[in-house]
């Protein structure tokens, strides 16, 4: 019965790292951070021809829809967000009341973006509401 402990401590002594083997207490290196994305408009991507966007069509955005983003900015103000992916732009607009996303895409190939499509949700948890009732919230 003796024997027990030194058994034990011989098994354990199995597990221990061999000759070469190194433990380290050191922390991990910290991950590696992705460069800024640069400020300027990236170039549309080449592809083999050019597709319209479809173009929402509902009642009270008859103002929005057609519009750039002059247009866009007169009636909302400045855009909190202001992103740009290939030739679309994504103008966001928000209040306490609600966030509109407006989608704007090229009408012809060259040609200014204007806003196609619009989707709207309440600022408070993000659930989806009316578009037009976003739309004359944010109306300044």
């Amino acid at each position: 019965m003796k024997a027990w402990p030194l058994l034990a401590i011989a098994a354990l002594g199995a597990c221990a790292p061999t000759t070469g083997a190194r433990v380290s207490s050191a922390p991990a290196a910290a991950p590696v951070r992705a460069a800024a994305v640069p400020a300027t408009r990236p170039a549309a991507p080449a592809t083999g021809g050019f597709r319209p966007a479809r173009v929402m069509n509902l009642p009270g955005l008859e103002g929005v829809i057609g519009a750039d983003s002059a247009g866009l900015q007169r009636q909302f103000g400045v855009p909190r967000l202001d992103v740009w992916e290939g030739d679309a732009r994504k103008l966001q607009f928000g209040s306490e009341a609600c966030v509109l996303d407006v989608y704007l895409y090229p009408p012809a190939p060259g040609a200014a973006p204007k806003a196609t499509y619009v989707d709207a949700r309440r600022s408070s948890d993000g659930l989806d509401v009316d578009r037009a009732a976003c739309v004359k919230a944010l109306k300044r």
